[in-house]
């Protein structure tokens, strides 16, 4: 036993960290090899009752390198899951995406008629007979002084006429004349799926007259309500921060299956570039407005046939709700006798009928009412709240098509 002896910690816990020898080395730096014999030594630990520590020498093979992986080299071509999606998607809606172009005949020097491009912007394929659908403010003006121009995806170039739409909304049709290529149009969202924020957005475009380009998003908001061109507000609008750049206007917003769910029309922007908040109207308003003018080259309005104070008379005179001036002979405000503004024998006007409500729709301004008609269409029955002589009253009346 002579061979043992007393040692420290701190040359203990040296032993033992220099058990794993790295390879190229033989032992560890920093303690010196405890004298005795190499296959067993005993350390006396601190305390009443020391014990025997055996101590394993390190050995002289090197350790292993840990196996790893193989690196994989890069696929050409590959994608992710969602990349793909969106370039299935554009493949897809890209030849119903299409450029419109407004003509207009102006003179020259000497007095001769020239047909020049007059603005520009994005449409979308309706259906297989040639109807095109794009935003009206795209074609505004355009009807009497001139003719449309559609570029198909093919690059081929036709002639189109304006058949109508609906400024309130925002929406107008175009036909095309003697396309004898065959046309893909839009799949439309089913009218029974529901929109969501956060699910994906793909507009497509010509902005600043380029070719077909995308941008992606997500829908950021719903039911937005959004002052449109006509001067109302297009209510249920979609907002999405997916770029709506100049030319973008009239093309479509898609999600990720590759259905319309809205038509690209405006942005919010105080320097006129996009900023992330693009507005759409939504595929439900577009779905009901295009068929109506294919068939009648107009849009009804559900109305009950009165001519309403311009609302700035009305907040002037501290009145909330829509003065009726006048009731159109033979409507059904003139039948359920709703009364407009009169003048007594002095000259004076008196107050006639204020309307306050439709069913459940409170109507502050014209704004109000006309949106709540909107919700309805010609021959329903509405309960129409007014307020007459200071008094509530209600009428119920069946709505008509004004003009």
């Amino acid at each position: 036993m002579r061979h043992l002896r007393r040692i420290k910690p701190s040359v203990v816990l040296a032993l033992v960290g220099c058990v794993l020898v790295l390879p190229g080395a033989t032992e560890c730096s920093t303690a010196a090899p405890l004298p005795g014999p190499p296959e067993i030594a005993q350390v006396a630990q601190p305390g009443p009752t020391a014990q025997a520590v055996p101590v394993v020498p390190a050995s002289p093979v090197t350790a292993a390198a840990t196996p790893t992986s193989p690196v994989r080299a890069p696929t050409p071509g590959a994608r992710l899951e969602a990349e793909q999606n969106v370039i299935d998607v554009f493949r897809a809606a890209a030849p119903a995406t299409v450029f419109v172009t407004k003509k207009q005949l102006v003179r020259d020097l000497s007095m001769r008629a020239l047909e020049i491009p007059a603005g520009t912007g994005t449409g979308f394929l309706w259906d297989a007979q040639g109807h095109v659908v794009t935003n009206y403010h795209v074609v505004d003006s355009g009807r009497g002084q001139g003719r449309f121009a559609v570029t198909l995806h093919s690059q081929k170039t036709y002639d189109a006429e304006l058949l109508g739409g609906d400024p309130n909304k925002d929406v107008a049709v175009l036909k095309l004349i003697g396309c004898d290529e065959p046309l893909t149009p839009l799949p439309l969202l089913p009218p029974d799926v529901k929109l969501e924020v956060g699910q994906t957005a793909v507009a497509i475009g010509n902005p600043f007259g380029l070719d077909h380009t995308l941008t992606t998003g997500v829908i950021s908001a719903l039911g937005r309500e959004v002052q449109g061109y006509g001067g109302v507000t297009i209510r249920d609008m979609i907002q999405t921060d997916a770029s709506i750049n100049p030319g973008n206007s009239g093309g479509p917003l898609l999600d990720s299956g590759g259905y319309l769910i809205g038509m690209n029309t405006m942005i919010f922007s105080k320097t006129g570039s996009s900023a992330g908040i693009g507005f759409a109207v939504p595929a439900s308003a577009v779905r009901r407005v295009v068929p109506q003018v294919i068939q009648t080259g107009r849009v009804q309005h559900p109305g009950i046939g009165v001519e309403p104070l311009p609302d700035h008379y009305a907040a002037r005179a501290g009145i909330s709700g829509v003065v009726v001036t006048r009731v159109f002979p033979g409507s059904p405000a003139q039948q359920g006798g709703i009364r407009g503004l009169q003048q007594d024998r002095r000259g004076e006007v008196l107050l006639g009928d204020i309307i306050v409500g439709i069913e459940d729709f409170v109507v502050k301004d014209f704004d109000d009412l006309y949106n709540a008609f909107d919700r309805f269409k010609v021959g329903d029955e509405v309960n129409v709240k007014l307020i007459r002589e200071g008094q509530p009253a209600a009428l119920k009346l069946r709505l008509v098509d004004v003009p």
